[in-house]
């Protein structure tokens, strides 16, 4: 299923007609480079941006070259759905490895949420979703000790890749660099790294090349007090996620 319906239909159940509907958003993705910005910061925005494969990041620079990211995107996310309401951007949204993207005009986007309610209450409810990732990456980078932030971050990008089909059990695909680890949980490279090293040895991941599986997900999420209540899949994901969780 298309990563996105998967994604949406989390959230409320959609008709044969929407999951057409947004299927056809995605029908002429552009093959982007790694490490390319989609959009920058201070442009004006007139499209949104769907990540058909690959990942994607929202970040913040400043003027001495360190970086902040604040989301990642995986196949399936809309990159901020209603910013063509901007005049201009205030953050840059880049690809973290090769990605397919599906450019958007707004005025489809406004289409598709004046046509199609259900569609329109799945984009709310994803929305909401975004807006609870970013309320705990901040608890995750002003709260949590080192070990937790990068345990906690693994945790939840496991369930989302889960529940948009992309996991093959505890495994998935975690194409980030230890770089951009380390601009995303707020730790220097050599402290990211050491922490990636506990991890290992505590018997609770393994992470070869871009593959990363987790070996013990119960004792990963209590230990980085993970609880997936915050990505609220109260339909078909949560089913999914629940099975999972039941069989370690």
């Amino acid at each position: 299923m298309n990563p996105l319906i998967r994604k949406l239909s989390n959230y409320i159940t959609l008709p044969e007609a929407d999951q057409r509907t947004l299927e056809g958003l995605s029908q002429t993705p552009k093959l982007v480079a790694a490490h390319t910005d989609l959009i920058r910061e201070d442009a004006p925005p007139d499209d949104v941006y769907l990540i058909t494969s690959g990942w994607a990041c929202r970040y913040k620079a400043l003027p001495d070259g360190q970086r902040q990211i604040m989301a990642y995107f995986i196949p399936g996310d809309l990159c901020d759905q209603r910013i063509f309401v901007l005049k201009r951007m205030d953050h840059s949204i880049s690809t973290l490895t090769p990605a397919t993207v599906a450019v958007i005009p707004a005025q489809t986007m406004i289409d598709l949420t004046e046509c199609h309610p259900r569609i329109a209450q799945a984009l709310w409810w994803s929305t909401l979703v975004d807006e609870a990732i970013t309320r705990e990456w901040v608890v995750n980078v002003g709260q949590r000790k080192a070990f937790e932030r990068v345990a906690h971050l693994i945790c939840e990008m496991f369930v989302r890749v889960q529940v948009v089909g992309l996991a093959e059990g505890l495994s998935f695909e975690f194409p980030v660099t230890q770089t951009d680890l380390a601009d995303t949980v707020g730790l220097t490279l050599v402290h990211t790294n050491r922490m990636l090293q506990d991890l290992r040895a505590e018997g609770l991941i393994a992470w070869k090349g871009k593959r990363l599986t987790i070996l013990d997900f119960d004792r990963l999420a209590d230990l980085s007090m993970f609880n997936p209540n915050y990505l609220h899949l109260e339909h078909e994901g949560a089913d999914q996620y629940d099975r999972t969780a039941s069989s370690l």
